[in-house]
């Protein structure tokens, strides 16, 4: 059982981020680095390898990277590496490999064959010591650091200042209550969370931390693959988030809420004019779903230690996954 007289590990955790973050953004002359690196190279294309919640940091930058700096994504496979031991020609391809704990020997390995045969890697670890680390060329950390890259290389300085003041929106971010959400989630048979473009990483995210810590399955869905088979399965007992950024998406997913209240299921929005949960405003929206991670996380923590789970130790759950 929790116990909820103390702050979890994932309470504590979330309620660092503002403060982490800001510390991060000032490392300028580190991003300014790694880019002026990429910008040598010139890569052609950017492969992601990551899995878990790290998997989601891949398809938010992923996004990041084709829209914004117009350049290819695609996500590794890493068994094409280590199992199959058949490596791509990654020559002008910048291969970024993306872990919580740097340790998993397939992404170690991967990476370093993907070095060994052209690409320029680039490593996103909690760790900076970590085997992943070193067998990459430089270190950065998470979705925020990603955002500053790309800024970066996109010499775009409307989103360096919105970087600038992230800070200041995520700790207001975490004043947002959406225990009223994660409580219908826990009483639910599964549930849904549903977003499109920038906010997808994030709605997957959401939904992995769902289903280990409040024990109820959860499944991330675009906005748009909603509308395929997945829309015959939502009922009274599948609750729905929806994350909205107010960009070239916002309509799209306006009319999947629109559709969505003649269901019976329960419907939870963040963002926009309509959005039913606490929120502080939209700004950036290529950052914004990033934010909705932290008042997501905080409910779902404040829920299980409620319904006497422990957030920090969910059944079976391995951060280092030792597969080759």
């Amino acid at each position: 059982m929790a116990d909820l007289h103390s702050a979890s590990a994932m309470a504590r955790e979330t309620a660092e981020i503002p403060v982490v973050a800001e510390r991060l953004l000032g490392r300028a002359d580190l991003f300014g680095a790694i880019a002026q690196r990429i910008e040598q190279v010139k890569p052609r294309a950017v492969v992601f390898c990551c899995r878990g919640s790290s998997g989601h940091v891949g398809v938010y930058l992923r996004y990041l990277f084709e829209t914004r700096l117009g350049m290819l994504g695609s996500a590794s496979a890493p068994s094409v590496m280590t199992a199959y031991e058949r490596p791509p020609d990654m020559r002008d391809v910048l291969f970024i490999v993306i872990s919580q704990s740097g340790q998993s020997p397939d992404l170690v390995t991967a990476t370093r064959v993907a070095r060994n045969v052209g690409a320029l890697t680039l490593a996103i670890v909690n760790d900076d010591h970590s085997p992943a680390a070193a067998a990459a060329e430089t270190v950065v950390l998470s979705m925020i650091a990603g955002a500053r890259l790309v800024a970066g290389l996109e010499r775009n300085d409307h989103l360096i200042e919105y970087l600038e003041r992230l800070p200041s929106r995520l700790s207001r971010a975490l004043n947002c209550d959406w225990s009223s959400w994660a409580n219908a989630v826990a009483d639910a048979a599964a549930t849904y969370v549903v977003g499109r473009g920038y906010a997808l990483g994030c709605v997957r995210e959401i939904a992995l931390k769902v289903s280990e810590t409040l024990r109820v399955p959860g499944i991330g869905h675009s906005a748009a693959e909603l509308r395929h088979g997945p829309w015959a399965s939502i009922t009274s007992s599948t609750p729905v988030l929806v994350l909205r950024q107010n960009d070239q998406t916002a309509s799209a997913v306006d009319g999947v809420i629109r559709d969505l209240s003649d269901t019976e299921a329960p419907v939870f929005t963040a963002g926009g004019a309509s959005g039913i949960l606490p929120w502080i405003g939209d700004d950036h929206p290529a950052c914004d779903p990033v934010l909705m991670l932290v008042p997501a996380y905080r409910a779902i923590e404040r829920v299980a230690r409620e319904r006497g789970f422990d957030p920090d130790n969910p059944p079976h759950l391995k951060k280092v996954t030792y597969t080759l």
